[in-house]
């Protein structure tokens, strides 16, 4: 194992408004070695990442190549220093071609500065059969599938000859055996010399193909070494140990009868078997890692998708749900994780976001009303503390915490009796998360039964009555009680069994 890092990261601090997300990070990267990175959502991961590939500058730290201080000023600097990413959704460009992809920003130049095709396509040959992908350099890129675009990310690493390669969860999208496939040209980048930093949530594949481990929690580092001299317990121990006693709502459990109930939902491609029930004033956590088909479950119940199989109860009466009308009219609600592209409609002002499922209710016969839109479009920003200079703001100028609480307004104001909630504080700050939860908690005590899918363990933890963990499309374990604990989260949702027990 080498003894001198290729790059070396200290005291790494980066600040955002309202909340730190690195302090005083240190991270080695050693030639020939693939180093996990671990942590939960939230951890810095990210952000360590859009640091080494020159997308953000540390607010205090320093970065060393082979022992020499190093600052990037963009991107392309990162990538001229030898340091390329390739992401779990490859950033390449559809309409381009292999052979273009490859060579993006780089491609060879013959006379008068022109790009020269022969040239580009003969090294391109060459990079791919490297890398043993059977590839024609001259097909566009939208033809190839998920595990292909890989291998050109890949290949694309190779063509600037960089010495790290950062891979961000690279095998949630892929099949076993593209996996494997995966696992072999990360072998050979390792006997090449390359450093890796492998990000990943699954520890079959960490304990497979890494040499060594660094653990983030909380945006600091909390543990680093070799991956021989650890276990997985101590790995989840790592990843989890933090203060669980944080500030979360109080609240009084009052749970009321079943309004809900699902049995053997499935869809083709995404979840199959789904039963559950949920009853008035429970909140349920849906706990899982990116891939688990969480979301996906949440689309269907919404009518966005549709199921192949199952049926779904509301009181006990079935219902169909062909359309989010439908669901709407059954008093089932969803609020998307991505609300930018799904949830709030940037342009419109928020008065008719927050009404506009509504509109049979602030309309009169056909005409819209603006005097009841906006009546009604108060009401839910007063109980959601909505921070805006006027309702008739555009909703897109919000801070990302005002523009959710917009979306969950929207839902309200349709008086659901389910509402299920994706990722509710993804993405705002620390404030705005303590009232989304408080808001929840009254939802709750207030009859209403939630859905809340997060990613982040102390959420699920702080405010689920009741767990329900999601693998590979499969629930896999129901939590509640002293059984619901971050180590049990973890293990389910990563298919690692209690000590002494085979994964699953």
């Amino acid at each position: 194992m080498p003894d001198t890092p290729v790059l070396r990261l200290t005291g790494i601090t980066k600040t955002f408004p309202g909340v730190r997300a690195l302090s005083e990070v240190s991270l080695d990267l050693y030639p020939g070695t693939v180093t996990a990175l671990v942590g939960e959502n939230g951890a810095g991961k990210s952000t360590i990442v859009k640091i080494l590939t020159g997308i953000y500058r540390p607010d205090a730290g320093s970065l060393h190549i082979d022992g020499r201080e190093t600052r990037f000023a963009s991107a392309q600097d990162a990538t001229r220093a030898g340091i390329t990413a390739i992401h779990q959704e490859t950033v390449l460009f559809d309409e381009l071609t292999v052979a273009e992809n490859i060579f993006l920003g780089h491609a060879p130049r013959g006379r008068w500065g022109l790009i020269d095709w022969p040239e580009m396509r003969r090294r391109a040959v060459q990079i791919l059969a490297r890398i043993d992908a059977p590839l024609d350099p001259s097909t566009p890129l939208r033809d190839l599938g998920i595990a292909s675009k890989h291998l050109v990310a890949i290949a694309r690493a190779l063509s600037v000859e960089a010495r790290v390669v950062i891979m961000d969860e690279p095998t949630a999208a892929l099949s076993q055996k593209e996996i494997e496939e995966l696992y072999t040209l990360i072998a050979r980048l390792k006997s090449e010399g390359r450093a890796i930093l492998f990000i990943s949530h699954k520890f079959d594949e960490i304990f497979r193909i890494a040499d060594r481990y660094a653990v983030f929690r909380d945006g600091a580092e909390v543990g680093a070494g070799m991956i021989d001299d650890i276990s997985e317990n101590d790995l989840v121990r790592l990843m989890v140990g933090r203060d669980m006693d944080r500030i979360f709502p109080q609240r009084s459990r009052s749970l009321g009868d079943e309004v809900l109930r699902v049995d053997g939902f499935a869809h083709p491609t995404e979840f199959d078997g789904i039963s559950f029930s949920l009853r008035r004033g429970e909140i349920l956590g849906v706990y899982g890692l990116v891939g688990a088909g969480r979301s996906e479950l949440m689309q269907a119940l919404f009518g966005i998708t549709r199921p192949s199989a199952g049926t779904l109860r509301i009181d006990g009466r079935p219902i169909r749900v062909r359309a989010p009308a439908d669901a709407v009219a059954h008093g089932i609600v969803y609020v998307p994780e991505d609300r930018g592209r799904q949830g709030a409609i940037a342009g419109l002002p928020i008065y008719q976001n927050v009404t506009l499922p509504s509109l049979e209710r602030t309309g009169w016969h056909g005409i819209l009303r603006p005097r009841r839109e906006f009546d009604l479009a108060r009401t839910y920003a007063e109980r959601l503390e909505l921070r805006a200079a006027a309702l008739d703001q555009d909703v897109g100028t919000l801070s990302g915490g005002n523009q959710q609480k917009v979306v969950i307004a929207k839902w309200l104001a349709t008086e659901p009796r389910v509402i299920a909630l994706d990722e509710p504080t993804k993405g705002i700050d620390i404030g705005s998360k303590a009232a989304v939860h408080a808001f929840m908690a009254d939802l709750a005590a207030e009859g209403l039964a939630v859905i809340m899918v997060s990613s982040e363990i102390p959420e699920i933890m702080g405010m689920s009555d009741r767990a329900l963990v999601m693998r590979q499309g499969l629930i896999v374990a129901e939590l509640a009680g002293e059984a619901l604990t971050p180590e049990a989260l973890v293990r389910a949702a990563a298919g690692i069994g209690a000590p002494g027990e085979a994964a699953a």
